[in-house]
């Protein structure tokens, strides 16, 4: 608004300008406003803060005053920040000079294995010349950490394959033709491991359920007893051929080492079995850092999490989280909708009706720990101890159903998400027309026909309205989740090969949870950090995917009953 028109409105007179409501238009414009920019500035600080994480950094080698010492470290710079000269000296620190602030630099320093941390903080006047060698080597690996150092040798079986002496290329050569041939021994070995092996046990599971529950049922004669071992020594061929070319493919690796000096001066042997990638990004331009980074980007979606959930990916988390929802919206949708239609189409308005909204209302608003206790009590300890009893005798005194599981999770969530559905989908009944329905019942419908033909997909925009907003809140709780089939890691996701496919008794993992793990339950804080903002955002794309979905859906459910609404 310019400023001669808001002098213009105050000559006529301020206190009509202000009734006339048009104040709040411009205070309901910046209120928008200002949270359009705090949520794009939370998303950006995320995207910034997480992904950059996989973006290869240079590896910095410099000499360091470092606790009193004179130390050679070697590493990434991760943070810099500046801290007051006053607090420092407090601290004790011997400052050369008499500056208000200081700089001060994390080093990511690594080798976990062989130094006393792997992050050092250290003030930027207690370091030297820095420089940056282009043989430096990165190693990902899958215990202890990354591995920062020179390459010296690369051995096979006791056999030296390359060294320092010779050629640099044809060392780093033979280094990633190792590598390539451990990353395709150690894919067969994850496919007999959790492939083959995984489904012979869980046969060998249900062989031993099924001998129980004859057992049980006074059935286990001899017949049945020849069957069951005849069963169970081919699952014990199978199993004893499976371990065998499972060694074998161990075998085949162990042997594998690579030597390497250490910033001070310290020369190891390493296995490259535990290798997961290894590169030199001071050697590397831009393209190879982008490809670099796109490598471990698709890690960090597709991926297993390692090393206490602070490296790896979080794929198993990722799919957790879909399969819940989608098991909570299957769920929550039928019941809402029924519960609903009774409140809005049947019953009688009343008293009672009226109280029936208070009370599912109120439920919106109970915290989200509540359900978490209602759905440990009462849908595992109660629930899923009665189907134990009832259906899986033969596995007790282990629970099925009667421990925190997917089904649990989903249900308790849906219970969470409920009223929300109920009083979307009941306004949406309400703004359908009466002429509609009366319309419809003077051409001879019943009035099941009515509701089912006519009345509830001009409903249906409104039921994606509560299914959205139910996914919405759903997908990021933890505290119910914590009590009612959440872990920290699943072996095994919930979806598989084997019969029933669909383990619904089955734990499993979750993105908000790991994001709650990883940031405060985290043995290693200067690690995780980056992977808290990571999945953070993955969290939030994740949501806002669904709800488009949902969205796209409802709208084109809107668009096709529009003509009938008018």
């Amino acid at each position: 608004m310019a400023i001669a028109d808001i002098h213009e409105r105050g000559g006529r007179g301020l206190l009509p300008w202000i009734k006339s409501g048009e104040p709040m238009i411009w205070l309901n414009a910046a209120a928008v406003s200002l949270s359009v920019v705090a949520v794009l500035g939370l998303l950006f600080l995320l995207a910034v803060r997480g992904f950059s994480h996989f973006w290869p950094r240079d590896v910095m080698l410099v000499n360091a005053t470092y606790q009193g010492q004179e130390r050679v470290l070697l590493g990434e710079v991760v943070e810099q920040v500046q801290v007051s000269g006053e607090q420092l000296r407090e601290a004790g620190f011997e400052l050369a000079g008499a500056g208000p602030f200081y700089g001060r630099s994390l080093i990511k320093q690594g080798n976990r294995d062989f130094f006393p941390s792997d992050f050092v903080w250290v003030l930027d006047e207690q370091l030297g010349e820095r420089r940056y060698p282009a043989h430096v080597m990165v190693v990902e690996r899958l215990e202890w950490g990354n591995f920062y150092g020179t390459l010296i040798s690369v051995s096979r079986d006791g056999e030296l394959l390359a060294d320092a002496s010779g050629e640099p290329a044809a060392l780093w050569r033979a280094f990633q033709d190792l590598i390539d041939e451990t990353l395709a021994v150690r894919e067969q070995i994850g496919d007999i491991e959790r492939g083959e092996i995984g489904a012979n046990n869980y046969q060998m599971e249900r062989l031993r359920l099924r001998e129980r529950s004859l057992e049980l049922e006074g059935a286990l004669d001899t017949a049945a007893q020849a069957e069951l071992a005849a069963e169970r020594a081919a699952l014990d061929v199978r199993y004893a051929a499976l371990q065998e070319a499972l060694y074998a493919l161990y075998d085949s690796v162990d042997g594998f080492t690579y030597g390497a000096r250490l910033a001070d001066g310290r020369e190891v042997e390493l296995p490259v079995s535990k290798v997961v990638r290894a590169f030199r990004p001071n050697a590397m331009d831009t393209a190879d850092k982008a490809w670099m980074y796109l490598k471990k980007l698709w890690e960090f979606l597709s991926a297993e999490p390692r090393e206490a959930n602070t490296e790896g990916g979080v794929f198993p988390a990722m799919f957790g989280t879909v399969l819940m929802v989608i098991l909570m919206s299957i769920m929550v949708t039928p019941f809402g909708v029924v519960a609903a239609v009774y409140l809005r189409e049947y019953a009688r308005q009343g008293f009672v009706t009226r109280t029936i909204r208070v009370a599912v209302n109120n439920l919106a608003g109970v915290p989200s720990i509540v359900y978490g206790v209602f759905g440990l009590g009462f849908f595992v300890y109660f629930v899923g101890g009665e189907i134990d009893q009832l259906l899986f005798r033969e596995a007790l005194p282990s629970p099925t159903f009667g421990t925190p599981g997917l089904m649990w999770a989903s249900l308790t969530l849906a219970l969470l998400t409920l009223p929300v559905v109920i009083v979307a989908t009941e306004e949406g009944l309400a703004r359908i027309p009466k002429s509609i329905r009366e319309g419809s019942l003077a051409l001879g419908a019943t009035r099941a026909e009515t509701l089912w033909r006519v009345v509830l997909p001009m409903a249906s925009p409104a039921m994606m309205t509560g299914l959205i907003l139910a996914v919405a809140r759903a997908a990021g709780e933890v505290a119910p989740l914590m009590l009612v089939g959440v872990v920290k890691l699943a072996p095994t996701l919930p979806l598989d090969g084997n019969y029933p496919y669909l383990h619904l008794d089955q734990k499993f993992m979750h993105l908000g949870f790991h994001i709650y793990d990883v940031g405060f339950q985290s043995p290693n804080v200067e690690a995780a950090r980056p992977l808290v903002y990571a999945t953070a955002l993955l969290l939030v794309i994740l949501i806002a995917l669904l709800n488009f979905t949902a969205v796209h859906l409802r709208n084109r459910l809107r668009e096709r009953y529009k003509s009938l609404e008018n």
